[in-house]
């Protein structure tokens, strides 16, 4: 259930951002005209979230079981690559995201009523599908029979909008980048779980083989229907006795996804700054050198010359004292 909570809290607190941004910026500016049709932006893409993942979970309940587990399988794939794509893109954009929603927003206050109805619409839709998405894979693969997993997300949600709610009044100040840091990593955590559960799906659909191929079994030790083991599988989507296959993909995913994750913001560029810098100062280094070294060859012509001059010098007095 936490893990449910926390996808609902993440994807909610990004959505419920971005309105206060749009809102917030609205007011400042003396446009609460433009407000109206911000809110049925925002209500068109809730409603089109909702009937996504209604028709997630009622239109596969008609197909057989292996259709069921090939679609479910690669859903969750899906699932997984849009928030990953997602958690790396909040790292990298949301200190530009007041700005970039600002000028977005200047646009279309200038393009019209329809205008800022698509962007609210654009802003929102995008997270209300990918939410809609991964609520859905994960629900599924940590689905105990129960409605905990479902009740899980929507207090998420429902903690989301009242953050959301206390940011705008301004009541409540924290540090988003510390947030989205630890909620994103989380969150990978969780997708590696849904990434493992939709390789089964698909293993369970005759799609990829090593089903019978058990990687380990501890399901003695860890019961799944114990309160250890429920904990274990709403949290980290946990399976006593997943595959070969199910632990391959497990590890290659989280090990390298998490490192990149974790990295500090721009280490790439710093690296490859440095070693321009280095090589901007060897160059220049070299320079100096080659300049140098033709000073020296140029003292060496001159006095060179010099004693050339005095030779001729003495040959020419030798010269004129013989004929004296």
């Amino acid at each position: 259930m936490f893990g449910n909570y926390l996808i609902g809290l993440r994807e909610g607190l990004e959505a419920s951002l971005v309105v206060c941004i749009l809102v917030a910026y609205l007011v400042k500016t003396g446009r609460r005209d433009a407000l109206r049709p911000i809110w049925i932006g925002v209500g068109v893409a809730v409603a089109l979230a909702l009937a996504f993942g209604f028709g997630l979970e009622f239109g596969s309940q008609e197909l057989t079981f292996e259709a069921k587990e090939a679609l479910g399988g690669s859903l969750s794939v899906l699932a997984v690559v849009l928030v990953t794509w997602m958690v790396f893109w909040m790292r990298r954009t949301a200190r530009h995201l007041r700005s970039e929603l600002h000028d977005r927003l200047d646009a279309a206050l200038r393009m019209g009523t329809g205008a800022l109805v698509a962007t609210a619409f654009l802003a929102v839709g995008r997270e209300g599908l990918e939410t809609a998405l991964f609520v859905w894979a994960s629900v599924r693969a940590s689905s105990d029979g129960t409605h905990a997993p479902l009740v899980g997300v929507l207090l998420g949600i429902a903690s989301a909008v009242v953050l959301g709610w206390l940011f705008y009044r301004g009541a409540l100040r924290i540090n988003l980048a510390k947030f989205f840091t630890w909620t994103g990593g989380m969150l990978v955590i969780v997708a590696a779980g849904v990434l493992a559960y939709g390789v089964h799906d698909l293993q369970e659909a005759r799609f990829l083989g090593g089903l019978p191929d058990k990687a380990f079994d501890i399901s003695t030790t860890i019961p799944p229907d114990s309160w250890y083991g429920t904990l274990l599988k709403g949290v980290f989507n946990f399976q006593p006795d997943p595959t070969v296959l199910q632990v391959i993909v497990w590890c290659l995913y989280l090990i390298p996804t998490l490192a990149l994750f974790l990295a500090p913001v721009g280490f790439g560029r710093s690296v490859r700054s440095q070693e321009q810098k280095q090589k901007a100062t060897d160059e220049q280094a070299g320079k100096a050198d080659s300049g140098s070294g033709g000073a020296r060859d140029g003292d060496g012509a001159v006095a060179d010359g010099e004693r050339m001059r005095d030779g001729a010098r003495g040959a020419g007095g030798r010269t004129v004292g013989g004929a004296k």
